[in-house]
């Protein structure tokens, strides 16, 4: 008999006792709590199949060992693939016929009812050996149907023991691995069937346990989008897949696929709709309707969570109150809960966002946040289900930055809960984000992860890139989020590692975890790019395990969606692990944050809108300086939020990390950094690296034709030259800006200096006309051209007469507005370069603008262009809509130069 088992103290919704604080040793089932312990156990009566090493470390710690197969796994099968299965591809190893004597014929499920996760397990196993291998299994209810053949059986230890009268459950070795439920059977299978894809077997098992209990998603889904369809909020991959008209899908087959990925990860729940939200989502017929989303998630373990409107007893009870101490309240909210158990008996519980950015909650009737989360959490008790109360409230009315030195948003979140420690309901958690103001590209860790000592925190991490180029930019933010669960506050001058923290082992909490904003969607891609998954399946092994490697992580997910070519893991590997210092550097670097449009989509370059608004992300850059002052001494006090240790590195400049210097201190922008340069001269640098290695993903991508199926590879260049010639948008925006804010010249004579450029306005125009563009930073020399109605086409034309006859890349920088469809063509002498349609927000994931700003600002090169000098260069626009074909200029561009 061999054995395929784990230790997961998964803990439900309906036990809240301490997660193991280890990824422990040999455990006895016997020892295990008083409940069902399930193993996923290998019966092999003739032969075993080597046991996968289950460890959760990256594959390079792995045992060397690798089975023929896996040395034939190499060669590379480029069959197109739309993204949809993720990372459970199950895809075919080359020459595994040869293992089929050595695998078994039937799958036994013990203990399995139809819908189980245990049946779920077993159901997924054999179609991933199917897959993986070739070979069909049938289920079977016993072994004996299965006759002499060899088998696998799955199911719990009590189940097992029942059907094996008798018989002792073996002693697990060293390292083994069994499960205390049937969701935990799932888990190892999911866990063992990724190992196998991944072509690594081993003699070993290993005890697995998750890190937290509360591993949940959040998804920003709305009822209805203008009363039609339903949408995501900050969501870059599609519509709804749960919600459509105003409510629950009749189709939710995607929904179950979605469960069926959260589950490989270990994901325990999905809160299904947006934090903004609907009142409507409690009519009964609504409910109705989630009870059929809870009944697709079940199978796979996965339990559905809901975003309350705090003022529902009002709007929807037609109460004329909605405080949370009044009894009518109570009582409605209590009603409002049974109904949904009565539906969804597993349901996971609620999760709340009061009094922050508008939203209604408890304050409003001059009661606490405590007295808010509570009343949710008793109605909840009874059921055994929790509330994730959000941290992120603040009152933007009353932010003003001109008239308060001192007033800082990010000292919200610990003013408003400090003195509640210890005042919730046990079954409450407070979800915080991991920085104090909202997802920026650099922040540090809030402190309020410090002060809650009595009362459970979750971690809320964003999957959806909000503030990350929103799926149109490469940017793998795992090693973001490895820094702050590895960051150590230092509370009471011990050890205190977030992860610690938020896993309950630093102070003993019962509850505690992980929630990421995945904000997934209807595009078979699921976030809108087939690399931006690497986030999504990050979230979930770091939820399970935070002592992964970011790098481990990535080439896990590298070998299960795109196969063993080592060139292609070599290469992705290099370019995600570039992406988050290059967004950084291009988008916003020194800790000010990421300086896109605070206004409107969070997507493109408007340091403007950073300052001057109620929105709290101020830079406080004036013509002389820069950098919010946050020491206790003479600023807004943030600083002294976090333990005495780490408030001393922050109180000062010198100790302070240039990372996050400008988000602690305000200095002249010729202050020296620790590197020597001064605070101008870096952002400079920062931008040009930052947009230069960007450049670089492009052909690195395309080293990889042949390797990756045309599907995937044709979506992701596509985006990765968009993502190109947008961090040159983002890297002449702020440059611009700022350069135009201190009158500091850049010292290498770059910024404000593009040789290569010939600006539209410069042209001959016919139907065109010079537009000065709002913001001004976001156009080279602060103008573009705009056709002269929307129904008159545009030429634009120079004579190339300083241009050498020679090979070129040309480039058109021009703006492609939600407004319209229009289409550019370029012609040399009267030849056709190249045409192209403004239908850029179809193809890839992010907000849509109807302005001529930084949103729309793109551009497009045709490579290898024949060019001699004297030629005639001609660009026609012709506009569609409201949108009037604007073009910003032409880059004639030595190959291999960007400009």
């Amino acid at each position: 008999m061999s054995l395929l088992a784990s230790t997961v103290n998964d803990l439900r919704r309906s036990n809240v006792g301490p997660a193991n604080d280890k990824h422990s040793a040999t455990v006895h089932p016997e020892a295990r709590h008083n409940r069902t312990s399930g193993p996923v156990i290998y019966k092999d009566v003739r032969a075993s199949l080597p046991h996968p090493d289950l460890t959760s470390h990256p594959p390079s710690t792995l045992p060397t060992m690798r089975s023929p197969w896996f040395l034939a796994a190499v060669a590379s099968l480029v069959v197109a693939e739309d993204g949809l299965a993720g990372w459970l591809r199950y895809a075919p190893i080359p020459s595994a016929e040869c293992y089929h004597k050595r695998l078994p014929s039937a799958i036994v499920t013990l203990n399995s009812t139809v819908g189980s996760p245990v049946h779920t397990a077993g159901k997924e196993l054999a179609q991933g050996i199917e897959g993986i291998f070739g070979k069909n299994l049938k289920l079977v209810a016993t072994s004996d149907k299965a006759g002499s053949e060899p088998t696998v059986t799955v199911g719990t230890v009590a189940a097992f023991i029942d059907k094996n009268s008798g018989a002792k459950f073996p002693d697990l070795i060293e390292d083994g691995f069994h499960l205390n439920n049937e969701r935990g059977a799932l888990y190892g299978t999911f866990h063992y069937l990724s190992l196998l894809a991944r072509g690594n077997a081993s003699d070993f098992t290993l005890t697995s346990n998750p890190d937290a209990p509360i591993r949940w998603t959040n998804e920003w889904n709305n009822m209805a989008d203008g009363g039609t369809h339903g949408s995501v909020e900050r969501g870059y991959g599609g519509k709804s897949i749960f919600f459509w008209d105003g409510k629950i899908r009749d189709d939710l087959t995607r929904a179950g696929q979605y469960a069926r990925l959260l589950a490989s990860l270990g994901i325990n729940a999905a809160v299904v709709n947006n934090v903004n939200a609907n009142a409507s989502t409690l009519t009964p017929a609504n409910m109705d309707g989630l009870a059929r989303i809870a009944d697709v998630f079940r199978p796979y373990g996965v339990q559905l969570g809901l975003s309350l409107n705090f003022a529902s007893p009002q709007v929807l009870g037609e109460l004329d109150t909605f405080d949370p101490l009044d009894a009518k309240v109570v009582k409605w909210w209590h009603g409002i809960t049974d109904e949904l158990y009565k539906r969804i008996p597993d349901m996971a519980g609620y999760l709340v966002k009061a009094n922050s950015e508008g939203q209604p909650g408890p304050m409003t009737y001059n009661r606490t946040l405590a007295d808010g989360a509570n009343l949710f959490a008793r109605a909840l008790k009874p059921h055994g289900g929790i509330i994730l109360f959000r941290a992120f409230v603040y009152d933007h009315r009353t932010l003003n930055q001109t008239l308060d030195w001192k007033a800082d948003r990010a000292n919200a979140a610990v003013n408003y809960f400090d003195h509640l420690d210890g005042q919730f309901e046990p079954n409450v958690a407070i979800q915080i984000k991991h920085g104090p103001i909202d997802f920026q590209v650099r922040e540090p860790v809030s402190p309020l992860f410090a002060h809650l000592v009595k009362t459970p925190s979750v971690v809320e991490l964003q999957v959806s890139q909000e503030y990350f180029g929103q799926q149109a930019h490469l940017v793998y933010i795992a090693p973001m989020w490895k820094e702050v669960l590895d960051f150590d506050l230092r509370v009471d001058g011990k050890p205190s590692v977030v992860s610690d923290i938020v896993s309950g082992r630093r102070f003993g909490r019962k509850l505690g975890g992980y929630a990421g904003v995945s904000n997934v969607g209807t595009n078979t891609t699921w976030l809108g790019s087939h690399l931006a998954m690497s986030n999504l399946y990050a979230f979930g092994r770091l939820a399970w395990n935070p002592k992964q490697t970011s790098e481990g992580m990535l080439k896990e997910w590298i070998q299960l969606t795109f196969g063993h070519d080592q060139k292609v893991i070599d290469v992705i590997t290099k370019m995600s692990m570039q992406s988050w210092p290059a967004y950084e550097n291009y988008s916003g670097n020194l800790g000010l944050q990421t300086l896109t449009d605070l206004l409107l989509g969070h997507f493109g370059p408007n340091p403007g809108t950073s300052d001057g608004n109620p929105w709290g992300c101020w830079t406080r850059a004036d013509e002389d300086s820069i950098g919010m002052d946050r020491t206790v001494w003479n600023g807004t006090g943030f600083a002294g939020q976090y333990p005495a240790e780490v408030a001393a590195r922050y109180e000062r400049i010198e100790t302070t990390p240039d990372n996050l210097l400008l988000w602690f201190h305000h200095v002249p922008y010729t202050h020296r950094l620790k590197s020597g340069k001064t605070v101008i001269q870096h952002f400079y640098d920062a931008h040009y690296d930052g947009s230069a290695v960007a450049q670089t993903f492009v052909p690195q991508w395309q080293s990889l034709k042949g390797h990756i199926d045309d599907e995937r590879y044709e979506h992701m260049l596509f985006r990765l030259k968009f993502q190109a010639g947008h961090s040159l948008v983002w890297r002449d925006s702020i440059n611009q800006f700022y350069f135009n804010k201190s009158s500091i010249p850049d010292e290498a004579g770059r910024v404000g200096n593009h040789p290569y450029r010939i600006e539209a306005e410069d042209m001959e125009l016919d139907g065109y006309q010079s537009y000065r563009v709002s913001p001004f930073e976001t156009a080279s020399k602060f103008h573009c051209v705009v056709t002269s109605s929307n129904s008159t086409q545009g030429t634009a034309s120079t004579t190339l007469s300083k241009i050498e006859t020679g090979t070129y890349d040309l480039a058109v920088n021009y703006y492609d507005m939600a407004l319209g469809n229009s289409t550019w063509e370029a012609y040399l002498d009267d030849k056709l370069v190249g045409r192209w349609h403004g239908d850029f927000e179809y193809h890839v994931g992010r907000a849509s603008s109807p302005y001529i700003d930084g949103q729309t600002a793109t551009r497009i090169t045709f490579k290898g262009v024949s060019i001699r000098k004297g030629s005639k260069l001609k660009l026609v626009g012709k506009p569609d809509g409201k949108e009037p074909a604007p073009i910003d200029y032409v880059s004639i561009l030595p190959e291999g130069i960007a400009d």
